[in-house]
Parts: structure tokens; C-alpha cells; sequence
């Protein structure tokens, strides 16, 4: 578990760690260098779960040897799909990050919500739902890794 209070925000108790895959952990199908060490010491305090359409064909490939529950979603109502994920889970207790369309309903409704901006862009819908948006899928696992982070960006 990662707890954290932030002043003007929240104390958060986080048990679960939501991803997207393409756009977020990985550009055109192949995870980004750095992400694998992240996710593998993230996964000594959070149960992490990947959530993603494959577009690509790569996920299973590209995470394994990652501890981390892979899913794969129909290409239909993938939002709403994702978002009732992390209701399973427990929105009280899950991060999410994303970058896509398809990420809107799953960062609104996780109790912090990142929003992602690297070179496939980012859906206008999912950044407005996002608790804090970075420019890197390692800086937000780096928010996670470093907590301080979060309380200087959301504290009011």
C-alpha cells in the first residue's frame, strides 16, 4: 500500500496501480525504456494492472517477466470497460494513468488520476479528468516512486 496525505487534496491509501499500455507505457507497441524497473518497484507496494485494446499486438510480449495482471479489452466501450475496472478494484484505493480517449472514465473515477503527454498526444476529455498531467509515463511513475512529488503539485 502507498499512503500519502496532501494538504487541500486528501490523504490517499492507494492499493492498486492502473495502466494504460499504448500511448502511456509504450509508443507504437513497445514499452519505454526505464518503465519495466519502474513498474517492478511499484509492484512491491501496489498491485499493478495493465488495461489496453493491443493495438499494436505487443503488450503480452513486450510486459513479460513484469509483475503485473495484463488486460486485454474488446475494441468496443473500452472507457466505459476500463472505468468499471477500477470500480471492481476500488476507485478509493486505485491510481490511474492514461493518455487516450478511452482513459477519460477510468482517471475520473480513480481517487488520483494522471494524465499522460508524450508523442502520441493525449485526448483534451482524459487530461480534464486528470488529478495532474507530466510529459512522461516515467515521470508519473516517478510521482508514485517519490511521493513528495504529489504533495507539492496537488496540495492547496
Amino acid at each position: 500500500m502507498l499512503s500519502v496525505a496532501i494538504p487541500g487534496f486528501g490523504s490517499l491509501r492507494l492499493e492498486h496501480l492502473v495502466l494504460d499500455y499504448n500511448g502511456t507505457l509504450a509508443a507504437d507497441g513497445l514499452l519505454l525504456p526505464g518503465v519495466r524497473r519502474r513498474l517492478a518497484a511499484l509492484a512491491l507496494e501496489l498491485r499493478v494492472h495493465v488495461l489496453t485494446a493491443d493495438t499494436f499486438g505487443k503488450a503480452r510480449t513486450q510486459l513479460r517477466g513484469t509483475e503485473c495482471e495484463l488486460i486485454v479489452l474488446g475494441r468496443r466501450f473500452q472507457g466505459r470497460a476500463k472505468a468499471a475496472c477500477v470500480r471492481r478494484l476500488g476507485a478509493a484505493r486505485t491510481v490511474c494513468i492514461g493518455n487516450g480517449r478511452n482513459d477519460r472514465l477510468m482517471l475520473r473515477a480513480a481517487a488520483l488520476g494522471i494524465g499522460i503527454v508524450q508523442r502520441e498526444g493525449a485526448a483534451g476529455d482524459s487530461l480534464r479528468a486528470a488529478d495532474v498531467v507530466v510529459c512522461d509515463a516515467r515521470d508519473a511513475l516517478d510521482l508514485l516512486l517519490k511521493p513528495l512529488r504529489l504533495v507539492a503539485t496537488l496540495r492547496d
